[in-house]
């Protein structure tokens, strides 16, 4: 970003005005929202009839843990920006950016004189063009597909380490002067450049995977591991794929890469983890267990069975009981 716009970005606002000042020495709550709950509302900060807006984030103050109604996407751009979402701490540096869906709660570290980040605040309609301009079958569009149909069982947010990329820098810049110029069609225009800004994050991921921090993928096996168990009787990986807006392929070669396991295998763990379960604190009967565990071919839950423990599971109940 030219040094003109930073040098404009460090001058000093009213709101961090008054907390060098001594007369708030907390974030000015009511700029952002007029609930008492930490929330931050779209209303308090996109105009009418508008779906997008930019706000420096404060600095010289720790922000507390909030959540909003829109999306967030958080872009850095010079110093650090250090985050706390899900008890994980996420220090950006110039050029990283972070999307965060309304079910996301962060709180943000005290930033410093030379710590610029901008706060692009959205509303789902915002999104409509530049998820058109994206390909299905990667990261971020699942992630802006998942916020969109609401569902909560998608990444809450998703980190790009980007670094000073100048193709990305130059057109985040356009965004906020489109934004602080309010130019004829400037939405149209922010909705067009954000679809380019997406294309190139997603250019960046397929040609250098390596230098690109992504919290998505433990994540999604985090939501894999919860589902199976809990679903562990009658999982299905197609219904997981479907209530998560992932592609079967995508998902079955994620889990694959990121537990050396394949969805079939860690379901099979699960059932047989519970199966020894109920057979060393239980007096239910085998057949019992075997059924409430998700098998329904007795031949075949025996002969897994012994293949993992060496041992029936009658055996097993009478070394374990």
């Amino acid at each position: 970003m030219r040094q003109e716009i930073i040098k404009e970005l460090e001058l000093i606002t009213d709101e961090e005005k008054r907390v060098l000042s001594g007369e708030k020495q907390q974030v000015v709550w009511d700029i952002y929202s007029s609930k008492d709950k930490f929330e931050v509302d779209a209303k308090r900060l996109i105009r009418q009839g508008e779906y997008l807006s930019v706000r420096k984030h404060c600095r010289f103050v720790d922000f507390p843990e909030h959540g909003h109604n829109y999306i967030e996407i958080l872009y850095v751009c010079q110093g650090t920006i250090a985050n706390w979402i899900e008890g994980e701490r996420i220090v950006m540096e110039a050029g990283d950016i972070l999307f965060l869906n309304k079910e996301a709660k962060h709180s943000i570290e005290e930033a410093g004189i030379h710590d610029i980040g901008l706060n692009f605040m959205a509303l789902p309609e915002f999104f409509d063009i530049p998820l058109g301009m994206l390909n299905k079958d990667n990261v971020l569009a699942e992630f802006l597909v998942s916020v969109l149909r609401n569902n909560d069982t998608g990444s809450k947010y998703l980190y790009f380490k980007l670094g000073h990329e100048p193709v990305v820098d130059n057109l985040m810049e356009n965004i906020v002067m489109n934004l602080f110029t309010d130019e004829k069609n400037h939405e149209m225009i922010n909705q067009y450049t954000m679809g380019l800004v997406f294309l190139q994050i997603v250019n960046r991921i397929e040609t250098a995977q390596k230098n690109t921090q992504m919290n998505y993928h433990d994540i999604l096996i985090e939501t894999t591991m919860r589902y199976i168990d809990q679903h562990y009787r009658d999982a299905n990986l197609t219904d997981l794929a479907e209530d998560m807006n992932q592609s079967l392929s995508v998902l079955s070669r994620t889990i694959k890469q990121e537990t050396g396991c394949t969805f079939k295998e860690l379901l099979q763990e699960k059932r047989f983890e519970k199966a020894s379960m109920f057979l060393s604190e239980t007096d239910l009967p085998i057949a019992d267990i075997m059924v409430a565990c998700g098998y329904e071919n007795s031949s075949y839950f025996y002969r897994k069975f012994k293949e993992k423990y060496q041992v029936s599971p009658k055996e097993y109940r009478k070394q374990n009981k």
